[in-house]
C-alpha cells in the first residue's frame, strides 16, 4: 500500500494560522512586528489614484487646440475645485467672453496643445489594509502589509461567498441534519455569525442578509436558491467579492446535506467566541477555500502540538470528501489506495482510490478529486 499527498478542507480545534495581508499597490505599512492585533486593526495603508478625466477645452471655446494653452488660467500640477474655470477667451472687441470651467475637483495633470484637452486628476482613495483576525504580526512584507499570525481553530468549507467579515458565534440549527428556515431568523442575530445543519433555504437567506447578520455556516444549499439571491450565476470565477452584505460559507455542498457532524460539534464548543469568516473561493489552479477562524489564545500551546501532527499524508482509514460529480461534497473514508495507474473513461491514465461512502457503498475515483479532512 503507498501512500499520497492531497490537500483537504481543515476541521481543527487547535491549529496555527497565518495570513499575509498584502495591499493591492505600495503603500505603508503602520504596525511593527510582533505588534498584538484585532480584526478591524488597520496594519497598513495605500493611497488609490483617482481617475482622470479629460476635458476638451479647445472644443469648447471653439478655438483651435495650439491655442489653447494661451487661454488657460490653470497650469500643470494646480488643484482646482468643481466649478472652478480653466480657461477664458474673448471676441467680439471684448464684448463676449467664453468659458470652461472644471467638471470635478482635482488636480489639473495633463495639458496637451495637440489635443486641446486638459486632464483633471480625481483625489486619490485611502486603501485601509485590516488585520482580519485577532493575534500578532510575525513578519513585516516592507510597503506591502503583514503577516498576522494566531492560534485557534480553524474550520474550511467547500464553497461560499462573501467577503471578510468578523461577529460572534450562534448556534441556531439544533442538530447538523436540521434546515436553517426564515422563522430561525431573528433580529438579536444581527451582526452575530450563525451555525446552521443541512440547508439554508433562500428565504432566511434573504432574511438574515435584511436583520444585519454577518455570516451563516451551514451545510449545503440549493444552487437556485443562492442564484436568486445573489441576482446572478456565479459561474467558475474566484468568488469573494460579492456586493452583498452578508458572508455564506458552505461545509458540505449544493443540495440539501447533513454538515458533517464533527464540523458542527467543534462549531458548537465554539459558540459565544468571536470569530473572523471569509468567503472567498477558487476551486482551480491558486487553491483558496472559504473558512472561519476562531482565535484562541489559550490554547496556544495545543494548537502548536496539533500543527506539528498534521502530515496531510492519504492513507488506509483517512477521512476524505469527494469533490467532482457524480458524488460531489460526499463524505467517505479510504478504504484501498491500488498502487497501479488506472485508465479511466476519458482515456486519462490516473492513481485511483477507494472510498467508503456514508452508506457502505465503495466507488472507485481519482485521488486528485478527493480531499482530506483534517482532524
Amino acid at each position: 500500500m503507498g501512500n499520497a499527498y492531497t490537500p483537504g478542507l481543515k476541521v481543527s480545534p487547535y491549529t496555527i494560522v497565518r495570513r499575509t495581508r498584502r495591499l493591492p499597490l505600495k503603500g505603508e505599512v503602520l504596525v511593527a512586528s510582533g505588534a498584538t492585533v484585532a480584526p478591524d486593526t488597520i496594519v497598513a495603508r495605500a493611497a488609490l489614484p483617482g481617475l482622470m478625466q479629460s476635458v476638451k477645452v479647445a472644443a469648447q471655446l471653439g478655438i483651435d487646440a495650439d491655442e489653447m494653452p494661451d487661454s488657460l488660467i490653470v497650469k500643470e500640477g494646480d488643484q482646482v475645485e468643481k466649478g472652478q474655470i480653466l480657461a477664458s477667451t474673448k471676441s467680439f472687441f471684448g464684448l463676449f467672453k467664453s468659458e470652461v470651467k472644471s467638471p470635478l475637483a482635482g488636480k489639473v495633470e495633463t495639458i496637451s496643445g495637440v489635443s486641446g484637452n486638459v486632464g483633471i486628476r480625481q483625489p486619490s482613495s485611502p486603501v485601509n489594509l485590516t488585520a482580519y483576525i485577532s493575534g500578532a504580526v510575525s513578519e513585516i512584507l516592507s510597503g506591502e502589509g503583514v503577516i498576522v499570525e494566531t492560534a485557534g481553530a480553524l474550520i474550511q468549507g467547500i464553497f461560499g461567498v462573501g467577503g471578510e467579515r468578523v461577529g460572534q458565534l450562534k448556534v441556531v440549527s439544533p442538530s447538523p441534519e436540521s434546515n436553517l428556515t426564515e422563522s430561525d431568523i431573528t433580529p438579536d442575530l444581527a451582526g452575530k455569525i450563525i451555525i446552521g445543519g443541512a440547508n439554508i433555504s433562500g428565504a432566511a437567506l434573504r432574511k438574515a442578509s435584511e436583520v444585519g447578520v454577518n455570516g451563516i455556516i451551514v451545510g449545503g444549499i440549493i444552487d437556485k436558491d443562492l442564484i436568486e439571491f445573489l441576482g446572478y450565476d456565479i459561474g467558475v470565477a474566484i468568488t469573494g467579492h460579492e456586493n452583498i452584505n452578508i458572508t455564506l460559507v458552505i461545509t458540505e455542498g449544493f443540495g440539501t446535506i447533513a454538515m458533517a457532524r464533527r464540523t458542527y460539534e467543534l462549531l458548537a464548543s465554539l459558540e459565544g467566541k468571536e470569530g473572523s469568516i471569509n468567503g472567498a473561493t477558487q476551486i482551480r489552479a491558486g487553491v483558496i477555500r472559504p473558512e472561519i477562524i476562531v482565535p484562541l489564545a489559550e490554547d496556544a500551546q495545543k494548537a502548536k502540538a496539533s500543527e506539528a501532527e498534521e502530515s496531510g499524508n492519504l492513507s488506509i482509514g483517512t477521512p476524505i470528501r469527494l469533490i467532482r460529480e457524480p458524488y460531489f461534497g460526499s463524505l467517505a473514508t479510504v478504504s484501498a489506495l491500488p498502487p497501479q495507474l488506472t485508465k479511466l473513461e476519458s482515456g486519462t491514465v490516473v492513481r485511483v482510490l477507494d472510498a467508503k461512502l456514508a452508506d457502505g457503498s465503495i466507488v472507485t475515483v481519482p485521488r486528485a478529486n478527493v480531499e482530506i479532512l483534517e482532524q
